[in-house]
């Protein structure tokens, strides 16, 4: 029995080059610089860097490695990684193994076929790969996988990870300015804290091959509602299938070994969904780990027969997948700054950092909303599953009515007598926990964090968590330089406070998301609706959004114009792939089964006639005119949509043509469905070409 309790502590982080297993293959001075390094930031001497090198080549040999690797993060949302062995040419046709600082430390992988934006030309190819020394090396499929940051040969960032280290170290400068004026000396160092609940399908390998907007799109483009879907709220936490048990049970081991923090599992919503949750760590490792668990999630799931499904609506009709990312700000010395703690100073500290958190969604929530704007998210958002495209903060009653009182300086639900003015000794305990879970805000303060529920299952965290982080920053910065020249500070605090809650008020709901009212609400307050990413993205570049990213340091003009452009056109490509693929399945599959099943429908009323003369067919000739008529304008729909897209035109703007891809494009298709849908519903098992949503959702 011990041997089974030990062997996960074991298991665990196995394959993973972590600080312990440094200790036993690199040198003292090595670890010290390592770590130097760490708190400084400062670059590591060749030496120190050929020291760890060695000791990470020897470490990864002894695991069965060959093969080493940068892997870094590029603008695709995905992961990428050049493999090199380790066999170096020695005299006599021999080999040994080799492993320098020097490839340590920099890559130098092809950038020309990364999305850059125009970062670079297309025959300037060269790109760099630098070891992000704060995350953990570790072995997947053979090879020693490095993390690190991408750049152009001009010095820009060309990946995900270096602005969220740059918001990181933005967010820590500034939170540390705040804590300091609180009297905390002993802090070094404040860290975006972050974990990333992970929504995903499982379905049958052999049944999604037989799809081919599956296996290209990610999603169903088309398929009639099941005769029960998740009405009856019998999945969601339900006995979890031994297939899928299997599954979860393989997947956790993968993830311990190479370090990842997997917590909880259990059956979502929607038939054939599935959630795993991780437990809390800092931004960087956060990111990369949710990185390493997507990928981990479909290798493992090919083992057992199954595909895991990431796209945030591979399903209409059911719930799509989201990705929660609990979001907040812990110090070294283990105190989280969004914890309400226990003391009247503590809690003052809180309601500051609290006020800037409000302040900065309120200033930044259209920028906000465009960290979640992408095609797939489309689908989910504003439904009866996802916070709806509107930026609010729930807060809970306990602590909306302390912001109310502090606003009007009244009692806190009479507990007080007097008037309530913020000061580092007199504001009274703030109970922790008091807030139920508002499934239907975009932003629930959780008790110590903030919920940001708008993420899409396919997407990276870096891009939110960069965001969430500099806007934090930049509040916290505008109120250091307040307090720190302020002769009465218990004054000035006070002021502060009530300021940034009564000017941003309105960015408070504690009420249904989902309500028609609330939309209307929201409208009247002010707040920005961005239904879609057509109607999102061209806030990203808002002068106040640029400004707040480039005086921060976290991306330059440069970067924010060519992101800017690559979400674009990733829409739009998105979108054709999703059209053409689309045409290929009715043209080729569709159109034919049904004229197929109509013929055949003919033949019988032809048959029926003959053997008995003056029988009814009325059952046949009516399904076979429908479905004669609606195969026609399956037809008409769908040259129209090939016409669509034959015709777009090149001339036009980027802006343009992301209008076009949803206003023309994207209408015929969900047009084409519509018809597709009915057609599915009136013809013959035998004949249907695909296999159905009963299918797909209830076979594991």
């Amino acid at each position: 029995m011990s041997e089974k309790k030990d062997r996960i502590p074991e298991l665990f982080g196995s394959m993973v080059f972590n600080e312990e297993a440094m200790s036993q293959y690199v040198s003292r001075t090595g670890m010290k610089a390592w770590k130097d390094c760490l708190q400084s930031g400062q670059p590591l001497s060749l030496a120190v860097a050929n020291d760890i090198a060695d000791g990470m080549k020897t470490w990864a040999l002894e695991r069965g490695a060959t093969h080493f690797t940068h892997w870094f993060q590029p603008l695709t949302g995905v992961t990428a990684e050049k493999h090199d062995s380790f066999i170096s040419p020695i005299e006599g046709g021999r080999v040994m193994m080799d492993f320098s600082g020097k490839e340590l430390v920099r890559g130098e992988p092809d950038a020309s076929s990364f999305p850059s934006g125009g970062l670079r030309a297309t025959f300037e190819a060269r790109g760099y790969s630098a070891w992000d020394p704060t995350s953990f090396a570790f072995i997947k499929n053979g090879s020693l996988c490095i993390p690190t940051v991408f750049c152009s040969y001009g010095g820009d960032a060309l990946d995900k990870k270096t602005p969220l280290l740059r918001s990181m170290d933005a967010v820590n400068k500034q939170a540390l300015r705040i804590l300091r004026l609180f009297g905390d000396t002993e802090t070094q160092k404040v860290t975006p804290q972050v974990g990333p609940e992970q929504e995903y399908f499982l379905i049958d390998k052999e049944l999604y091959l037989q799809r081919e907007d599956l296996r290209l799109c990610g999603r169903t483009l088309f398929g009639a509602k099941p005769p029960k879907g998740q009405e009856l709220d019998d999945h969601y936490f339900g006995a979890i299938q031994p297939r899928v048990a299997a599954y979860m049970k393989d997947l956790d081991e993968e993830l311990w070994k190479v370090g990842v923090l997997s917590k909880t599992k259990h059956n979502e919503v929607a038939p054939a969904q599935h959630e795993m949750a991780p437990i809390y760590g800092d931004a960087n490792t956060a990111n990369d780990h949710n990185q390493l668990t997507m990928e981990i999630m479909k290798k493992v799931a090919d083992r057992h027969g199954l595909v895991c499904l990431l796209h945030e609506k591979p399903f209409a009709g059911v719930n799509g997948s989201g990705k929660h990312d609990n979001w907040s700000l812990c110090t070294d010395t283990g105190k989280n700054l969004f914890s309400p703690g226990s003391t009247p100073s503590q809690n003052a500290q809180f309601l500051l950092f609290l006020a800037a958190f409000i302040q900065g969604v309120d200033k930044y929530q259209e920028l906000l909303r465009c960290t979640v704007a992408f095609a797939g998210n489309d689908h989910r958002l504003g439904a009866q599953e996802a916070p709806p495209a509107v930026i609010s903060i729930f807060l809970g009653e306990e602590l909306e009515a302390v912001v109310d009182s502090v606003i009007s300086e009244t009692a806190y639900l009479d507990r007080e007598k007097k008037a309530l003015r913020i000061g580092v000794d007199v504001l009274p305990t703030i109970p922790q926990d008091t807030t139920d879970r508002n499934r239907t805000s975009p932003l629930a303060f959780t008790g110590n964090k903030f919920e940001f529920r708008m993420l899409g299952s396919s997407q990276s965290v870096a891009g939110p968590t960069t965001i969430l982080d500099t806007i934090m920053a930049a509040e916290l910065k505008e109120f250091a330089d307040k307090l720190e020249g302020a002769e009465d500070f218990s004054a000035a605090l006070h002021d502060v406070i009530r300021d940034a809650f009564t000017s941003h008020r309105r960015i408070l709901f504690n009420g249904n998301g989902y309500d028609e009212s609330w939309l209307e609400e929201a409208e009247k307050r002010g707040l920005a609706n961005l239904k879609t990413t057509a109607d999102a993205l061209s806030a990203y570049i808002l002068p106040k959004n640029i400004k707040l990213l480039t005086s921060l340091g976290v991306y330059t003009e440069t970067e924010m114009m060519a992101r800017h452009e690559i979400h674009m056109e990733k829409y739009c490509k998105v979108i054709h792939i999703e059209a053409t693929t689309l045409i290929d399945m009715v043209q080729h599959a569709i159109l034919n089964a049904v004229s197929a099943y109509s013929a055949s429908l003919c033949d019988t009323i032809l048959q029926k006639k003959a053997a008995l003369p003056g029988v009814s067919c009325k059952v046949e000739e009516a399904l076979a005119s429908t479905l004669s008529s609606l195969n026609e304008e399956l037809l008409d729909k769908t040259m129209a949509l090939k016409s669509a897209l034959e015709t777009v035109s090149s001339d036009r703007s980027p802006e343009e043509l992301l209008h076009y891809y949803h206003d023309t494009v994207f209408g015929l298709m969900n047009e084409i469905r519509t018809i597709v849908d009915k057609l599915e519903t009136l013809t013959a098992t035998e004949y249907w070409p695909y296999p159905t949503y009963y299918d797909l959702l209830f076979s594991v």
